[in-house]
């Protein structure tokens, strides 16, 4: 304590005085201890929310909804289905011009046979002697087709002959992509009305035509096909076996596959 005293006095500059009497050895000044203030307190400062003053709004308008009519949509007419007939058929081929043919022709060429035949027989277009004579196969033609049926014991009278186009095209050309297109709801037509068992394509265009194929008719005769899922038979037509007789062995082959087939749907 008096060391303590002593250092305090001695830190404002005044000389003190000590009894000898009570100094018995050096005091020594220490250094006083630190002793820290006591903590302020923390004011803490109320935070004060705002106050929110609603604003009165103005009412919203009522709109009233109007009341909107259905708006009657009328349905189109449905198509008219008209059942094909031969004669009607006939009118629309006699009076058909959808393609260039029908201003070099001398007659169209519908078919001929039998209108209730199993088998159907189905040739390019007609040539001279068929574009003069209104019926398709005649001419030399038309004499070997006969003698090729007769073979497998079947009669002209007894089938349906037919072309795929019914007018003959100028100078007896292929016939076109566009004259066959347009031809071929006639065919198809005929068909319906038909109703064949088989149909036997004779000569590549028919057979091309039908099958929708550019495979060569030597590979597709011989066996049985299709269209629209009656069974068809290809075959070469008889002007080329006129100019090729070596492939009548051949016809001979599908001849024989016509008339097996024929028994066995009949």
């Amino acid at each position: 304590m008096i060391a303590t005293h002593i250092y305090y006095l001695k830190a404002m500059g005044i000389d003190s005085w000590v009894r000898r009497d009570l100094i018995t050895q050096e005091t020594p000044i220490t250094e006083p201890v630190h002793i820290p203030p006591p903590p302020q307190p923390v004011v803490t400062t109320p935070i004060i929310e705002p106050v929110r003053i609603p604003i009165p709004q103005p009412p919203l308008p009522v709109v009233e909804t109007p009341i909107i009519e259905p708006v009657h949509i009328p349905q189109p007419p449905q198509p008219v289905v008209i059942t094909p007939s031969w004669e009607s058929l006939q009118h629309q081929v006699v009076t058909c011009t959808a393609c260039e043919l029908h201003k070099t022709r001398i007659q169209t060429v519908l078919g001929v046979g039998n209108q209730n035949a199993d088998l159907m027989v189905i040739g390019e277009a007609p040539g001279a002697d068929e574009d003069v004579q209104g019926e398709p196969f005649v001419g030399r033609s038309g004499k070997l087709l006969n003698a090729m049926l007769y073979a497998i014991d079947l009669k002209r009278e007894s089938i349906y002959i037919a072309n795929v186009l019914k007018c003959r095209p100028p100078g007896n050309r292929n016939p076109q992509l566009p004259e066959l297109v347009c031809c071929q709801t006639f065919l198809d037509i005929q068909i319906q009305l038909i109703k064949p068992k088989l149909i036997v394509a004779v000569g590549g265009i028919a057979a091309h035509h039908l099958l929708a194929t550019n495979t060569g008719i030597g590979k597709l005769r011989g066996q049985l096909l299709a269209y629209k899922n009656i069974p068809l038979i290809a075959t070469y037509h008889p002007s080329f076996l006129l100019r090729r007789p070596s492939e009548k062995r051949h016809a001979w082959l599908d001849l024989q596959l016509i008339r097996h087939t024929l028994n066995e749907i009949s």
